[in-house]
């Protein structure tokens, strides 16, 4: 037996299995290549290799459909497997030289990808073997990815309660009311909030942080939304309103470019801008990686000078409050 497992040790690769996993994961051979930089042949051929080493078949195909045979699905835990544990000896190993090391797997709500990468580039330049990946989703689904706990950290607005999450707010949101250029409203000296939300109101869809946003303030204010144009993203709605399809609230932050060029503009309303804040949000019973726990202290030493930096993109933007 010990002889058995030297010769198939012998003839198993690393990059086999990595290609494997690849294939098993897209369930497609050329999607493999892609994502691994090789050629389709290529990947054929690491697999045919590692099937022969194994002495069985891993994939079959039934008409034009890649299926996995039953000794893949086996095949296919204990290469998970292996890869977890590497990942987890890595980690271990940095641990022991003062370093953080290991996957981040970060979810962000649409409206957070403005302000994702700001935050990544000085924790990675200090933490360089650390490999975050980030999801950018609408805010339906991050609260589901909570739920399921499928990721490190979730990055959002609007946190809903009675969830038993850990919520770790760490920068201003400002969400804005603004109209296009030359819009009949920007003529006046204050706008009332009627006014606006019966200016042909652009919303995202139900559920969406931002429009959440507006629903509260209107019921806290008593105002009712009017019949609005639905549309499925923040980018969507910036052209829509420069396009002269109406008016919106948006966040200050993904519209810098638009309000130095002029085509948006803040219009001056009562309680407006609204203001949330950003926060990293987790189950609150999560075990927290190294690499995660790191990037929150990472956040919370540091949430001064994001404000300040921030604050810096938008001074050239002023609003009032009135």
């Amino acid at each position: 037996m010990p002889l058995t497992i030297q010769k198939l040790a012998s003839r198993l690769t690393f990059r086999q299995l990595q290609v494997y996993k690849a294939v098993y994961e897209l369930r497609s051979y050329s999607q493999a290549g892609d994502l691994l930089g090789l050629t389709q042949p290529a990947v054929s051929s690491q697999v045919r290799q590692l099937e022969q080493a194994l002495g069985t078949s891993l994939f079959e195909y039934i008409g034009r459909k890649l299926y996995t045979t039953a000794a893949g699905e086996r095949m296919y835990d204990a290469v998970k497997g292996i890869f977890a544990e590497i990942l987890d000896l890595q980690t271990e190993l940095a641990a022991l030289e003062g370093r953080v090391a290991g996957e981040l797997r970060i979810t962000a709500v649409n409206t957070a990808q403005y302000v994702v990468p700001y935050l990544m580039r000085p924790f990675l330049d200090k933490n360089p073997d650390v490999r975050i990946s980030v999801r950018v989703v609408n805010r339906a689904t991050a609260i589901e990815r909570l739920s399921d706990n499928v990721d490190d950290l979730v990055i959002m607005g609007m946190v809903p309660d009675g969830k038993g999450l850990i919520s770790i707010p760490f920068l201003d949101n400002e969400l804005v009311a603004v109209a296009p250029a030359e819009h009949p409203l920007l003529s006046q000296p204050t706008v009332s909030a009627e006014e606006f939300l019966n200016s042909r109101l652009l919303m995202r869809e139900a559920g969406s942080g931002s429009r959440l946003a507006l629903e509260v303030h209107c019921h806290e204010t008593r105002l009712k939304i009017p019949e609005a144009m639905i549309l499925g993203s923040n980018d969507a709605i910036k052209h829509a309103v420069i396009a002269g399809l109406g008016v919106a609230v948006l966040p200050k932050l993904s519209i810098l470019p638009e309000l130095e060029l002029g085509t948006l503009q803040i219009l001056p309303i009562e309680h407006f801008p609204l203001r949330r804040s950003w926060c990293l949000v987790h189950p609150a019973n999560k075990s927290l990686t190294p690499a995660a726990r790191a990037f929150v202290e990472y956040i919370q030493k540091n949430a001064g000078e994001f404000s300040r930096q921030f604050d810096k993109q938008s001074h050239y933007f002023p609003h009032e409050d009135f």
